[in-house]
């Protein structure tokens, strides 16, 4: 009989979990993994360092038992742990280690040939239903199970610190309210939805999965780069004022990816999750921005870089200062320095994909471990697995040679069970509709229904965050947004009268979305609305319908003058409208 016999490893910022198969009949055969330490010749820090290990190394116990220290100087009261160095006994103080036994079980058996594979792959038996429904439907595609040698709920909890993750939700179950952290309507991610989004087996699906692509530059890819790009960026303002100078954008961002072996599609994803497809950050992309005595004309960035929390009010500062430094005085030289960060920062230390850029659970440099994430936003793999996805369908590219890494972890539950409604079902991690109601799936994710409306939707939430949170308690493939003119869309805001249809195992449901102070359907709260609210009140413009409910922020029924000074607040950033 086979078990994981296992130990957990402390330091005042690590916490690390390790398993070892071992025979479970073998005598004081338990796994030691150290953090960086001292080995001692004896149970003293008075004794010859045999060596100096780091977090990552291994020994079997000698025993047990502690041996207590001789010299009882405070170096190590707790005692230490005799230990196989070398073939001789050495001693670790026992205060930098925890040992404990814990049980993997998967006694489930392969019952297909592909899910033979995927056991030999390293995925446990939870992995293989969504493996294997995309490996039949994609036959060329590889799956490489990533050994994290994480404990699932440690992993979760790091991840959770205050201010390593944002999200766009008004459900109390999403949010961490105990945490300040927040970037307009973006506030702190609580545990709960960190374990949503990191858990793999919530994305195994055609879309999603490409948040787990390898992101390397493939030469088998090349003639498709550029065109992929042009699909990919064709909404976005700043590609399209680029365009309109002349510049050969896609052509620019292949260059830099294959000069930096990175894959020229992520590059782009990365910008048009960064930049937005508005024109909001034109100061970043345009290179003209004369202000502050025009030290900042001519440079670019487009991967606003530089910008955090701490620059809301002076986002093009941050982002041209950091370029200005960074020698980002061309459009190439923009796009090939964030093609240049991200493979020396992010690809070269082990995370490969938009998951590990986020979620650092494997790195090359064990320091970084939990740390080094490239964005705050927890739905931006999702996000841009979306835009990646839709440019390679586009192209008829989907049935290429894609190889996708994806993280396992020690004791991840069997059963997926980490939604605010106390499970996902089987629709975030297959295209089958949920069983769940409707009401269910929608406030599931984070939204709010009533009768035929949906609202919750915070102003400028992208199409592409909402059907993601939407289809992953949906199901992808079962969510469709239309705008008000009928449209489907997949890239912009979500505003006012946009027309959302839900799929579950029962029903179809379309719901109109309601964003409060958004009465001109824009997604935004601006002038316009204030102008639209300020005439329905003196009775020259009707609002009606769900435009009529938007203009309408305090709910009390009427839009009067309460409702005009609320949305005059939200404008100058003085006032939230609740959702």
């Amino acid at each position: 009989m086979k078990k994981k016999s296992c130990i957990f490893v402390f330091s005042f910022f690590l916490f690390v979990f390790f398993c070892l198969t071992l025979d479970v009949n073998a005598a004081n055969e338990y796994v030691l993994f150290l953090d960086t330490n001292n080995i001692r010749s004896g149970p003293s820090t008075s004794y010859t360092r045999l060596g100096l290990e780091n977090v990552g190394s291994i020994y079997y116990l000698k025993s047990t038992s502690l041996v207590a220290d001789e010299k009882m100087d405070g170096s190590c009261d707790s005692g230490w742990y005799q230990i196989d160095y070398n073939g001789s006994t050495g001693y670790v103080c026992s205060e930098y280690v925890r040992l404990g036994n814990v049980t993997y079980d998967d006694s489930r058996e392969p019952t297909t040939t592909c899910e033979a594979e995927m056991q030999a792959a390293g995925f446990p038996s939870s992995y293989w239903s969504g493996l294997c429904s995309l490996k039949e439907e994609h036959p060329n595609w590889t799956f490489r199970a990533v050994q994290t040698n994480l404990e699932w709920s440690v992993a979760v909890e790091k991840e959770s610190a205050c201010g390593k993750s944002l999200i766009q939700s008004n459900n109390s179950s999403y949010i961490d309210s105990s945490c300040s952290s927040r970037e307009g309507s973006f506030r702190a991610a609580s545990q709960t939805a960190v374990a949503f989004y990191m858990d793999p087996r919530n994305f195994l699906t055609e879309q999603y999965i490409f948040q787990f692509e390898y992101l390397k530059y493939d030469s088998a890819l090349e003639s498709s780069y550029t065109t992929a790009i042009d699909s990919m960026l064709k909404s976005a303002s700043f590609y399209q004022y680029h365009l309109g100078l002349g510049t050969n954008f896609s052509q620019l961002v292949t260059d830099a990816g294959k000069e930096m072996d990175i894959n020229p599609v992520s590059l782009a994803s990365r910008m048009r999750q960064e930049m937005g497809t508005g024109t909001s950050l034109y100061n970043l992309y345009s290179g003209v921005y004369t202000g502050l005595d025009g030290q900042y004309y001519g440079y670019y960035n487009f991967y606003n870089i530089g910008v955090n929390s701490s620059c809301v009010n002076n986002i093009t500062k941050c982002g041209l200062s950091y370029a200005k430094n960074h020698g980002w005085n061309t459009v190439y030289n923009g796009i090939k320095g964030g093609a240049d960060l991200l493979s020396n920062n992010y690809l070269n230390n082990g995370q490969f994909n938009t998951y590990l850029q986020k979620f650092n659970v494997a790195p090359v440099n064990t320091n970084t471990l939990y740390l080094n994430q490239y964005m705050t936003n927890i739905a931006a793999p999702s996000s841009e697995a979306t835009s990646t996805y839709n440019s390679y369908k586009n192209l008829g590219l989907l049935d290429s040679a894609f190889a996708f890494y994806i993280p396992v972890y020690y004791n991840m539950s069997a059963s997926i069970d980490n939604s605010p409604s106390g499970g996902v079902d089987s629709g975030g991690s297959s295209s089958s509709p949920s069983s769940s109601a409707i009401g269910t799936i929608v406030t599931s994710a984070g939204y709010k229904m009533s009768g035929s409306q949906m609202s919750g939707v915070a102003p400028s939430s992208d199409v592409n965050t909402v059907k993601s949170n939407l289809e992953a308690i949906a199901g992808s493939g079962n969510v469709t947004i239309k705008n008000a003119s009928g449209t489907t869309v997949s890239s912009g805001k979500v505003g006012t009268g946009y027309q959302i249809t839900i799929t579950n195992s029962t029903e179809t449901k379309t719901l109109t979305v309601v964003v409060y102070g958004d009465t001109s359907g824009d997604g935004e709260v601006n002038a316009l609305d204030l102008l639209q609210v300020q005439k329905s009140i003196l009775g020259t413009y009707n609002l009606s319908g769900a435009y009529g409910e938007a203009g309408d922020t305090s709910s009390d029924g009427v839009i009067n003058a309460l409702d005009l000074l609320q949305v005059q607040k939200s404008i100058l950033g003085t006032y939230t409208i609740s959702q």
